[in-house]
């Protein structure tokens, strides 16, 4: 009986850990974070129908978000926000911010809101700095891709947390995506609502397959990355001084058949 008791008593706690990752965070302390987005949109890289002007390719601003596992700001495969559609649409964050504040004030699942300056063209970085808690280990953004219909590139979830520790430094290779809410093909599309919505979908060198698709090589294997994000964790010693921009080394970009 005793046993028994200890086991649903067990049961009982592990069900109402926050649903995610199965990990928890139990690192005693804050942590900040310098954030640097690289984008790597060229015209070598994706020559088909890359925009030169009226706009010319470039990124919007950064719009990101350190949460718990009780907060999503968007999900592959999930139906966008109406947030999140407007961000992907037309970059007006204010209807994205407010859906995040709201989430914080009801469940308290958002520790902090971060954002970046926007890059005027489709090479470059910009970069900020965001505070993770314990109990909020996990950092989602998005940047739109100008121009566009609604696609993006962006994290979700993505937890700084291992065990007691948090990590020094992590890179990750961004691919575009489709927020599903308009149905244009190439980068200059009109406005074209998609009716009903559609959920979030990863583009790729074959999906959507149609050949006015302006990410559509079907000689291609895969796209290579359009853009990369470097989370670089502050030291105690640099906290309260401005940390220093970080020059990343370029990483191949190569396509790894040629394009017709």
């Amino acid at each position: 009986k005793v046993i028994w008791t200890v086991l649903v008593t067990i049961l009982g706690y592990a069900s109402s850990l926050p649903v995610g990752d199965g990990t928890l965070c139990t690192a005693e302390e804050l942590a900040k974070y310098k954030i640097i987005f690289t984008g790597k949109w060229s015209q070598i890289a994706f020559p088909k129908q890359y925009p030169l002007y009226r706009p010319p390719a470039q990124w919007s601003s950064l719009l990101g978000v350190t949460h718990s596992s009780d907060y999503s700001m968007w999900k592959k495969n999930e139906y966008a926000s109406n947030g999140v559609r407007d961000f992907a649409e037309k970059g007006e964050a204010w209807l994205l911010m407010k859906e995040i504040e709201e989430a914080g004030e009801k469940i308290q699942s958002v520790h902090g809101i971060f954002s970046a300056p926007a890059i005027s063209s489709g090479t470059g970085q910009t970069s900020t700095e965001l505070e993770v808690h314990p109990r909020h280990p996990l950092v989602s953004f998005v940047v739109r891709i100008v121009p566009s219909p609604d696609w993006f590139v962006g994290i979700d979830s993505l937890n700084l947390c291992e065990g007691d520790r948090w990590m020094d430094e992590i890179s990750v290779d961004l691919f575009p995506y489709d927020a599903g809410t308009d149905s244009g093909f190439t980068f200059s599309s009109p406005n074209f609502a998609t009716i009903p919505q559609d959920t979030v979908t990863e583009i790729t060198c074959s999906s959507p397959s149609h050949p006015a698709n302006s990410f559509y090589y079907p000689k291609l294997k895969i796209l290579p990355p359009i853009a990369q994000v470097t989370m670089v964790k502050i030291k105690k010693s640099q906290l309260g001084l401005s940390a220093p921009f970080i020059n990343l080394p370029a990483k191949s970009n190569e396509i790894i058949d040629s394009v017709s």
